[in-house]
């Protein structure tokens, strides 16, 4: 049976060559193998976390013309309100029963400190996995922090409400997909849902663990690393029993490179097969994946 497995990150951020290097072996084995990790020692607060999904409460609470007024109305900026069923994750599928605030650097300072200091606690987070990540495949510690410094990530408040009437044939509360852009950092409450494909097609329960952060790897590292690192398709199902009548509350926070960023494989990832993936740049492929998302609706 697959298991996500559970990493701490004090032997990385505060220990020493030897035990940085076990580290980096257990984040290696785990993106290639499953592409789906829980972090312990995030370095990022409880409280800070509690602050965060407290304002996204308050925020889901709002009157719909209310929300509607922060309306997501582009690809370019992918910031914003989108409505439930907005989206549909599994373009095969009746849209999504989901709500969500897509949130950059620029819309967080507009919004509330907690907010920005939640977004730059990510940021710091995600360059420290970055980091690891080029260690693991035998590169420069920097080589992916340099080429994600713009910070064009996107943090993003999700809702999930309750079922008040039966869903429609086949929909679910998010649609089977995968990520696109190089990581994303994944806070969650407790009310479930969240399963991850494994690589014999198997789906498996993603559960909340106290004080862990989960981190999946997402398309672009999977173009870039030539499939060593693999980006998993994951889903958030309608749950069983008492918990349908539960909202389910998440934030995910998608760690993307500058958008100039050419996404070609890397030298190191060549050994066992050529290229699997032309180069691109990172915005015109974020570009392209919303556009399929959103579609015209």
């Amino acid at each position: 049976m697959v298991i996500i497995p559970v990493i701490d990150l004090t032997a990385f951020t505060n220990g020493n060559a030897t035990t940085q290097q076990a580290v980096v072996k257990q984040i290696y084995q785990a993106c290639h193998e499953i592409g789906f990790m829980y972090l312990e020692s995030s370095g990022i607060s409880k409280n800070l976390i509690n602050q965060v999904f407290t304002h996204s409460k308050s925020f889901f609470n709002l009157p719909l013309e209310v929300k509607q007024k922060q309306a997501w109305s582009d690809e370019l900026s992918n910031t914003g309100y989108v409505g439930i069923e907005r989206e549909r994750l599994n373009p095969n599928k009746p849209g999504d029963l989901k709500e969500a605030l897509n949130v950059n650097k620029q819309v967080a300072v507009k919004i509330d400190a907690s907010i920005v200091t939640f977004y730059d606690s990510c940021t710091e987070l995600a360059n420290t996995i970055l980091q690891a990540f080029a260690l693991a495949l035998k590169l420069p510690e920097n080589y992916f922090t340099t080429r994600h410094n713009q910070q064009n990530h996107t943090l993003r408040l999700l809702h999930y409400p309750s079922l008040q009437t039966p869903p429609k044939a086949g929909q679910v509360r998010a649609g089977e997909h995968s990520d696109y852009g190089s990581i994303t950092l994944l806070f969650q409450d407790d009310v479930g849902g969240l399963e991850v494909q494994t690589a014999s097609g198997e789906w498996i329960a993603a559960p909340a663990i106290p004080d862990t952060v989960i981190v999946n790897t997402g398309d672009l590292m999977q173009r870039w690393t030539n499939h060593v690192f693999c980006s998993t398709k994951h889903r958030v199902m309608i749950p069983s029993g008492n918990r349908v009548n539960q909202s389910r509350y998440s934030m995910a926070f998608f760690c993307h490179p500058n958008d100039h960023t050419e996404i070609a494989c890397l030298e190191s990832c060549q050994k066992e097969q050529l290229p699997i993936y032309p180069p691109i740049l990172a915005g015109e492929y974020l570009l392209q994946r919303l556009q399929a998302t959103y579609g015209n609706s």
